[in-house]
């Protein structure tokens, strides 16, 4: 199936069931009175986020997605049906927004969310509605409420724990075939990754994550050159990035350290919110590299760089804290220690995430905070 992670529809609601001015008329029943329902709701047009949909294609083909309208009200006291609701499943991760006004109008981001994208009107009242006792037989009826009617723009942002940037050739496709059941297309020349790639990274039964690898980057990608630039917005939601640098590039020329720098600036131009977001070092291709000229190249690279991780080294380890790895995608090598070092950082975001929840609670309710009483004797 294509990947597709835009996509542009026009939805409306249906429009309410006008209400019914009717009078009851039946032998023997004298001055029956008012009897006119009211009109039927108008059909909602819904999104529902759908954990087996991966891709926003369906929505590049059908554009204009309009609800039924609400039936009229009817005399005897009848009212009108409501409309069914259109449902559109959606991937997890898109995000709605009006095309119009840039308003978000729903960030799906859990299986299952239901979020009402364009509401159906109101059905108009029936005559019965407005009698009184100076007005008996009364001929007044509302029409039904229009729907609410949008032009949206889908973008579907993966959600991922981890994700992962670098060079056309990096290595990325093969780690997270590596590190993971992914399997991307590896080969021997730029451009392989064509879309994003999900992978879960299991740890042990019960601890994994998900790393997310996008197409390569290259120098002027924020300008739109390349491929990666579609795809910078799928890293927006991960906690760490993992910059992934070719320590042995085919072409001796090659700078790895003037390319590691081009893709950060690539980040800063695109979103500054994304150049400051955690960022790991991983230097691979380990192998391709002599044993007695590893430690030095290594080195040098870091000291050419400029990489600064862990100052103080009495300080205690703080596994949020920048941090680099040298590995082998292609044999394994390094790959065991990166992974469980992602798993301890998540663990430790996910934590400290849950007692600022809490410490944000106990800020709003303080009264509710009380030590427990204790029992009084005789």
């Amino acid at each position: 199936m294509k990947f597709i992670d835009e996509a542009r529809i026009e939805v409306c609601g249906g429009k309410g069931g006008n209400g019914s001015a009717s009078m009851r008329r039946e032998k023997f029943v004298p001055r029956g009175g008012p009897d006119g329902g009211d009109g039927g709701r108008g059909g909602n047009v819904i999104a529902v986020a759908d954990k087996d949909i991966n891709t926003l294609v369906d929505y590049r083909f059908v554009k204009k997605y309009i609800a039924r309208n609400g039936e009229n009200g009817r005399g005897a006291d009848c009212y009108g049906k409501g409309a069914d609701d259109i449902i559109l499943r959606m991937p997890v991760g898109t995000l709605i927004t009006d095309s119009l006004t840039g308003e978000v109008v729903a960030d799906l981001t859990t299986d299952g969310m239901e979020v009402i994208i364009a509401r159906g009107g109101k059905g108009g009242l029936g005559n019965i509605h407005f009698k009184s006792s100076v007005n008996r037989a009364p001929r007044q009826f509302t029409h039904g409420e229009p729907g609410e009617q949008r032009e949206l723009k889908l973008e579907l942002k993966v959600l991922a724990d981890i994700g992962l940037l670098g060079m056309p050739n990096a290595g990325k496709s093969t780690f997270i075939r590596s590190v993971s059941a992914a399997r991307p297309k590896v080969a021997d020349y730029p451009f392989t990754t064509l879309h994003p790639n999900l992978g879960v990274v299991r740890i042990d039964e019960n601890r994994s994550f998900v790393i997310a690898d996008i197409p390569g980057l290259i120098e002027g990608a924020a300008d739109g050159a390349g491929l990666g630039h579609r795809f910078l917005k799928h890293l927006q939601r991960t906690g760490l990035l993992l910059h992934i640098v070719d320590l042995a590039p085919f072409d001796p020329d090659t700078d790895p350290v003037a390319e590691a720098r081009a893709i950060v600036e690539e980040l800063r131009k695109y979103d500054e919110s994304l150049y400051n977001k955690p960022r790991w070092l991983v230097l691979n291709k380990l192998d391709m590299v002599d044993d007695d000229e590893r430690a030095a190249r290594v080195q040098q690279f870091l000291a050419d760089y400029g990489w600064q991780e862990n100052p103080d080294p009495y300080a205690d380890f703080d596994p949020m804290a920048p941090r680099h790895f040298v590995i082998s995608a292609l044999t394994g090598e390094g790959t065991r220690e990166l992974t469980y070092a992602v798993m301890d950082y998540l663990d430790t975001l996910r934590q400290r995430a849950e007692q600022d929840r809490l410490a944000a609670a106990a800020a709003a309710r303080p009264g509710e905070l009380i030590a427990p009483s204790q029992p009084q004797a005789d």
